[in-house]
């Protein structure tokens, strides 16, 4: 299978810069997957698709402040950093700009604060390996970081993103991405669902910049897939298995929900196993989900990991025939964008 085949042409302006003006406030592409049948509602409807018994599947990751500015002491060269993710208390792995002459030893104040770190190695992927002057990183990044806003939101971050490139059940920090199907749920919304009788599992899955990595081969079955830190616990998984035990659906908000789950799977089996670890999962078509009865998910970028996934829940024709109805009707894609719901 070519990459190219998960290859479309999107109008630059239905990139979403913004987020709605509340969070519900988008539309939703409700793609009928045995019948191939495409109808576009609101999405204050989500919960019409929904019976009571069916269990809602969230990642409750929380996206980390993860970009610093600092400057080397003496010479005053300023330095980018990219938190990536925790090694240990104070060490962590990061991207620095410029990094050509940033060799161990390193070190960088950071600006905002009384804090500053030192540069410990360089790794053969690009990354670095740093140490701060403070056990309490996460902290540090809340007060001096700011959102990490995706590549193709071209504008500055503003103080409206800190709370809106956020969901509002954000619990465990350590993403530098959110999982941005969730961010349509306001806490009314999921409280109104709740009180209709459906479940919600929460699980954790903390997205990384691999995300946004393009595929670089031809062929889909040459890629290699990034690894992401994920946690299912016993609840959430016992949860999980007692919906279908019922008759009841499992319906997945997001990409990385499918993910985590699908790495959970025992073998012959729909029922999931708590686990946590790091998972590289990568689903495409023929591949088809096992776990997730129904997918919530934005829209995503030409030829990415992403959209392959979406293909493994219906035919890849008729997603494509679902994205050329979105694009007609001037659906907002990518983050800050429009939903799709494959049921």
């Amino acid at each position: 299978m070519k990459v190219s085949d998960f290859d479309f042409d999107l109008p630059e302006e239905l990139i979403a810069q913004f987020p709605s003006q509340r969070r519900e406030e988008c539309r939703m592409l409700v793609l009928d997957r045995k019948e191939g049948e495409a109808e576009i509602h609101p999405f204050t409807d989500f919960g019409n698709y929904m019976q009571p018994g069916d269990c809602l599947v969230i990642n409750d990751t929380r996206v980390l402040r993860a970009r610093l500015w600092g400057h080397r002491p003496g010479s005053g060269g300023r330095v980018q950093a990219f938190v990536l993710k925790q090694l240990d208390k104070a060490s962590w792995q990061c991207l620095l700009k410029p990094g050509r002459r940033m060799q161990p030893g390193a070190q960088v104040m950071i600006d905002g604060a009384e804090a500053s770190f030192t540069v410990l190695s360089h790794n053969e992927d690009g990354t670095f390996n740093v140490k701060f002057d403070t056990d309490d990183v996460l902290d540090l990044l809340e007060k001096a970081g700011q959102v990490p806003l995706p590549p193709y939101i071209t504008r500055q971050p503003t103080k409206e993103d800190a709370e809106r490139y956020q969901t509002v059940y954000a619990r465990e920090p350590g993403a530098v991405a959110a999982p941005t199907a969730g961010l349509h749920f306001s806490k009314e919304m999921l409280a109104e669902l709740k009180a209709r009788g459906i479940r919600i599992a929460s699980l954790t899955l903390h997205v990384g910049a691999g995300t946004f990595k393009p595929v670089s081969v031809d062929n889909v079955e040459e890629h290699v897939m990034h690894e992401e830190r994920f946690f299912l616990t016993e609840e959430a998984a016992s949860l999980i298995n007692t919906t279908h035990d019922e008759g009841h659906r499992v319906v997945c908000v997001g990409t990385t929900t499918v993910r985590v789950l699908e790495s959970c799977v025992i073998p012959g089996t729909r029922k999931v196993a708590p686990r946590s670890g790091s998972t590289s999962i990568f689903l495409y078509p023929p591949y088809k989900a096992i776990v997730p009865d129904a997918l919530l998910t934005n829209f995503h970028l030409p030829q990415s990991t992403l959209i392959m996934l979406v293909c493994t829940f219906a035919d890849r024709d008729r997603v494509f025939a679902a994205y050329k109805k979105a694009i007609e009707n001037k659906m907002h894609f990518y983050s800050y964008g429009d939903c799709m719901l494959l049921k």
